[in-house]
């Protein structure tokens, strides 16, 4: 992290580098802009007497002035380096409060993820909006955990709190901290690199205390982490995150998580909110901004300014990867950037400013079409569109490959069958690297199945929420069903259209009932409705269905015994066979918002949705 680019200094400033370097190797604080000026370790006190430091920035002259609150875990002091948002937004008139939350680099207090952020941020937006500098209108903004901490915020519903843009964040814990009913395998990851170390640090506890280090050694212990069983005894999260262990007592069921719900809440926001995601975000940043986006609709009905928008792109997760033109392997043009900090800072102008812009003009609604790689805009979310049936029809197996067909099956057929053992899982080989990626090496995989469709004889263009229906039964008490959809090229390349986790649905809840173990032999329906994307098929490409019971180490491997992965470590291989029948028409439902057609002598897309061209912003 302290990189400095002359070798002679003074003795000093070599002093200062020493015990810098002994401090666990961070670099001063930012320097204020030209034309700003700049309040550092301001403490604001919290309700329970807490101090929480934040740094101000704001212009040298004028006020008082429309507040942005950006609220990190992330130490504040790296985040203004690391993000161009604050520069810009003092020059455009803002003051900005970066603050380090509850716990964590210059705050005070004991750092419990997420619990405290409700509450903080509350406290945190009302003390803004007094200072002698603000107006009074305040606007959040921030992406991930920074993101998380508005949403915590808002439904404690802070009087000044004007506009915010949570992108990339969750509507529900059984979608974050859980997936379908399976634990989140990357939570290690994340608190072993961006938690623990500044805990050590805090606390004076042996182990990794930059960056650097922790990343080496996550490298080493990778493997091992992932694949240890119970999860809940493993010892590395003990000292420095013991609240993970409080989450793997609470299955998604558990009302315990009621605390992070955001979902049955959005009357208490009266903020102007902004959603953004990317189709290749975490599972839940689609999900979420999605679902927070339409429950905020539901409650604003009778107001003509809905004040809501969603911003769906091709990205992954983080500011970074807006600007970037492909997604892992694929490759989306120039079209596919965004200027994050002009998208955020026009919502503040107009929401938090009061000024009119160009957004008034703009529909609620943008998102980008993979393969044709094009925004479109609409008025509603899903755009307008046929709801679309794909059905399976085999038998598949090991060794064959099954069908993908447009109408029902007719006649009866015999069910697929695969086996699935927990001890040598269906793996995800681009664990850990985010994006589109091929995925026709897991073809000769003995543990799933793969259905085809025929080559398309026209452009497919979906967007919008997936649902898949499949019937099965299975020979063990418990087992999880992973769908997932890709797109075939003509040569082969089978990609991925969504991050792993929105696509799996554990049997024995249903996604996150109470849990009711399978009966050996009895044929159940299960239905994932969480699958999204905004993706064109296009003519020649074929549409691919893989089911498995697992993709390891995204997720948490089910152990097919009945018991918990969270408490036993036992487990057994089941047979379970999947049926695609008259009786038991296993299927996707597909939203097309267009299909091919031709015009005067050329191809053109009908669509619900209006194609756009990228504006520079």
């Amino acid at each position: 992290m302290l990189v400095w680019a002359v070798v002679k200094r003074s003795l000093f400033l070599a002093a200062l580098l020493s015990i810098l370097l002994l401090a666990g190797g961070r670099e001063p604080a930012p320097q204020a802009a030209e034309n700003s000026v700049a309040e550092r370790n301001v403490v604001v006190s919290m309700r329970d007497g807490v101090g929480l430091k934040a740094d101000i920035l704001r212009p040298s002259s004028g006020g008082p002035f429309p507040t942005l609150v950006y609220r990190t875990p992330y130490r504040k002091d790296d985040t203004q380096k690391e993000y161009s948002t604050f520069r810009k937004a003092v020059a455009r008139g803002y003051a900005v409060v970066i603050q380090d939350v509850r716990g964590r680099y210059a705050s005070e207090g004991e750092f419990d993820a997420y619990r405290n952020e409700g509450r903080d941020g509350y406290d945190t937006i009302e003390w803004a909006a007094k200072q002698p500098w603000s107006n009074g209108a305040v606007g959040t903004f921030g992406l991930s955990y920074p993101g998380a901490v508005q949403w915590l915020a808002a439904i404690e519903s802070p009087p000044h709190l004007k506009a915010m843009v949570p992108a990339m964040t969750f509507s529900t814990p059984r979608n974050f901290f859980y997936s379908g009913g399976a634990f989140d395998l990357s939570w290690p990851e994340w608190i072993l690199i961006n938690i623990a170390p500044d805990v050590r640090a805090r606390k004076n506890l042996p182990g990794p205390r930059t960056k650097e280090e922790a990343d080496a050694a996550w490298e080493r212990n990778r493997a091992r982490i992932a694949a240890h069983l119970p999860l809940s005894t493993i010892a590395d999260m003990r000292e420095v995150a013991p609240w993970y262990y409080e989450w793997l007592r609470h299955p998604p069921a558990d009302s315990w998580w009621d605390w992070a719900e955001i979902r049955g809440k959005y009357g208490r926001v009266s903020a102007a909110v902004l959603n953004m995601s990317g189709w290749h975000d975490e599972a839940y940043g689609p999900e979420g901004a999605t679902t927070n986006f339409l429950g905020l609709l539901a409650t604003r009905q009778d107001q003509s300014d809905k004040r809501a928008g969603l911003l769906l792109g091709p990205w992954t997760h983080g500011v970074d990867s807006t600007a970037r033109t492909h997604s892992g392997e694929r490759e989306f043009g120039p079209a596919a950037t965004i200027d994050y900090d002009e998208v955020v800072l026009r919502w503040m102008d107009r929401y938090v400013k009061g000024v009119a812009n160009s957004g008034e003009d703009e529909k609620p609604v943008r998102y980008f079409v993979m393969g044709a790689n094009v925004w479109r805009d609409s008025n509603t979310w899903p755009p307008q569109g046929q709801p679309t049936a794909v059905y399976l029809e085999g038998p598949a197996s090991a060794g064959a490959r099954g069908r993908l067909q447009w109408s029902a099956v007719a006649a009866e057929e015999s069910p697929s069958r695969f086996v699935s053992d927990p001890e040598d899982p269906v793996t995800d080989v681009y664990a850990g690297h985010p994006g589109a990626h091929d995925y026709r090496g897991l073809e000769s995989n003995k543990d799933l199945l793969l259905f085809d469709s025929a080559p398309l004889t026209s452009d497919l263009e979906v967007a919008g929420r997936i649902a898949a229906e499949i019937y099965l039964s299975c020979d063990a008490p418990d087992m999880d069903l992973w769908v997932r959809l890709l797109d075939v090229a003509p040569d082969g390349g089978a990609f991925n259209l969504m991050s792993p986790g929105l696509d799996v649905v554990r049997a024995s809840t249903g996604g996150g009932a109470r849990r009711e173990l399978l009966e050996p032999g009895k044929v159940y329906r299960l239905r994932l409705e969480n699958l999204f994307t905004g993706n064109r098929f296009l003519k020649g490409h074929r549409l691919r269905v893989q089911i498995s019971a697992a993709f390891f180490p995204d997720f948490s491997r089910n152990l097919q015994t009945g018991e918990l992965e969270s408490d036993s470590a036992g487990m057994r291989k089941a047979t379970i066979t999947v049926y695609h029948d008259r009786k038991h028409p296993s299927q996707l439902l597909l939203p097309v918002t267009g299909t091919a057609t031709k015009t005067s002598g050329k191809s053109s897309m009908e669509m619900g949705g209006k194609p756009v061209e990228r504006r520079e912003r």
